[in-house]
């Protein structure tokens, strides 16, 4: 069974006991969050697909921990005009296992 739910304004595909990163949440460590945004279930061959989300449909989660992703390095140049700046970036991310999956 899996669903595709909105999360943070991004969508993910999401299975049963399956850890997934998102966007920050404003949650805490260890708390449960719910995600109605729901846009399409598989249930074992049966696939349901809202219009624009499915009615009643809900996910819930887990939330494990708050930590930063890794360092993306932007760098940019101009040739032959003595530009070059270099910049660094670490992504908030929020750590979630997904517990249950109601349709």
């Amino acid at each position: 069974m899996y669903a595709i739910v909105e999360i943070a304004g991004q969508q993910f595909k999401v299975e049963k006991d399956r850890k997934v990163y998102v966007h920050r949440l404003e949650a805490e460590e260890g708390s449960q969050v719910e995600f109605d945004k729901v846009y399409l279930v598989e249930n074992e061959g049966q696939v349901k697909v809202g219009t624009p989300i499915v009615e009643g449909a809900k996910v819930t989660a887990k939330v494990l921990s708050h930590l930063k992703g890794d360092k993306v390095i932007v760098f940019k140049k101009k040739r032959r005009k003595g530009y070059a700046k270099k910049q660094g970036h670490r992504q908030y991310l929020t750590q979630l296992q997904i517990e249950e999956i109601n349709a």
